[in-house]
């Protein structure tokens, strides 16, 4: 029998320097079930993975201060912890698949909510099958 789904055992961590869109993003995740952590740039969100083993989603915008974007953090998430599904997003910045760490997703902003959740839902179940 298949191990029943349950989205809060495992965590999404929200990289977004907009504290706005990142509140948003974090209740978008809170309500479909998933434990969310969130950090205003890079070196936060390096700071987190590395004390929250439950984190198995990087959602992140690309552009925000600090020592990386969004894609460079996104390279770094996958070289260091491969298990971990990498979401995208930029108002600005158009990203294609080859740019994109294997695996990857990129949503453009304004993100449509149900498209961010059943991204969040199909690595879910690729994590527990």
């Amino acid at each position: 029998m298949a191990q029943s789904f349950n989205p809060a055992r495992y965590a999404v961590l929200i990289v977004e320097d907009d504290a706005l869109v990142r509140a948003e993003a974090v209740d978008l995740c809170e309500e479909a079930g998933f434990t969310a952590y969130e950090a205003r740039n890079a070196d936060q969100a390096i700071r987190l993975l590395e004390r929250h083993s439950d984190i198995r989603v990087l959602f992140t915008d690309i552009e925000m201060p600090g020592s990386m974007d969004g894609l460079k953090l996104a390279r770094a998430v996958r070289d260091r912890w491969p298990p971990v599904s990498i979401i995208i997003t930029s108002g600005r910045v158009k990203v294609e698949k080859e740019d994109l760490p294997e695996n990857g997703v990129f949503f453009s902003k304004p993100y449509p909510p149900q498209g961010i959740v059943k991204a969040l839902n199909d690595i879910a179940a690729q994590i527990f099958n």
